[in-house]
Formats: C-alpha cells, sequence, structure tokens
C-alpha cells in the first residue's frame, strides 16, 4: 500500500470563526464590576480571552499588580478610567487604547459618578475565566478572605504590589 501524500504547498482552509454579538457571553454580576466573557480560553485555545468590564461609579477594578506569563490590553468604550501604571495615574477617555505588557505593575478604577465600560483582552488568556468566576465567589464574602483572594490571584498569573493592599474595595 503506497503512503498518501500530504500536499506540502495548499493551506487547508477552515471556518471556525466566532461571531459574539452585543449583549451576547457568559456575564458575572459583582457587587463593584459586571463582566461579559466574549472571547475565551476554550474559544482561542488558551491564546486569547476578550472580555467586556462595566465598572460603577467609583467602583474598583483592580489594586495595582502585574502578570508574569500574559500582557493585558485596555480599551476604554465609555467614561474616563483611571489607570494607574507604575507609580503614574493616566486618566483615559472613550477610544484610548493602553497595552500593558507583562511585569508592568498596573491597576484601574472609575473615579467618577458615571459608569465605565472598557473592553479587556489577555494574550494569552491563562484561563482567565477561572479567575472572574473566583473572584465573583470570593467578593461575596463578608468580610472578603485576604488568604483566599492572595491564593486566586496567584493561581492566575496575577501579583499584587502590596499584600496589605490587594482587596478592590474603597474604604
Amino acid at each position: 500500500m503506497k503512503p498518501s501524500k500530504e500536499n506540502y504547498f495548499v493551506d487547508k482552509l477552515e471556518s471556525n470563526a466566532s461571531i459574539i454579538n452585543p449583549n451576547e457571553g457568559e456575564k458575572l454580576e459583582l457587587t463593584t464590576i459586571s463582566i461579559t466573557f466574549k472571547v475565551t480560553s476554550e474559544m482561542s485555545n488558551d491564546q486569547l480571552g476578550v472580555y467586556e468590564i462595566s465598572l460603577p461609579p467609583m467602583a474598583i477594578g483592580a489594586k495595582l499588580h502585574y502578570h508574569r506569563f500574559m500582557d493585558e490590553t485596555f480599551i476604554v468604550n465609555e467614561g474616563q478610567l483611571t489607570m494607574q501604571v507604575g507609580n503614574k495615574e493616566y486618566k483615559a477617555k472613550p477610544g484610548t487604547v493602553a497595552y500593558v505588557p507583562r511585569f508592568t505593575p498596573h491597576g484601574f478604577k472609575n473615579d467618577t459618578d458615571k459608569t465605565v465600560k472598557l473592553t479587556l483582552i489577555f494574550n494569552p488568556s491563562q484561563k482567565r475565566e477561572g479567575f472572574f468566576k473566583g473572584l465573583y465567589e470570593t467578593l461575596k464574602e463578608v468580610p472578603v478572605d485576604s488568604e483566599k483572594y492572595l491564593k486566586l490571584y496567584n493561581k492566575y498569573d496575577s501579583f499584587p504590589i502590596d499584600t496589605s493592599n490587594m482587596i478592590p474595595i474603597r474604604k
């Protein structure tokens, strides 16, 4: 029997696109933040995660932290997002794109009286949906268990700069 020849000069095309319409995707409603999964780790073979975030007035998305194995991109869609990168703060208006490579300390919050809407992109995604689902469970507890929070953070490639000030709740 003759082995079949593979054609190394012709691409095999596939139709594997995912089209996610507005208001589609799994949504988590936390007390301080709303997250909608648009492109998940499962869809992208863990290469990309795209999430819509809604921060109500005066909400904190995340305190200063960094990632070792993924980059994060912020796209501000509505409102003014306050971003901290290192020791500097930036006021990001709609249309702003902020690329935050790994090992760059960053945090974000809404310091205004209007809701901020943004898109977060993680590359690679590192199964980020697990982080958001764990965050949902952890932040529902009163008081928040800081050891459990840190364990969740570290499992999903997030490392707070100051473990005594890492819980995203205003005091």
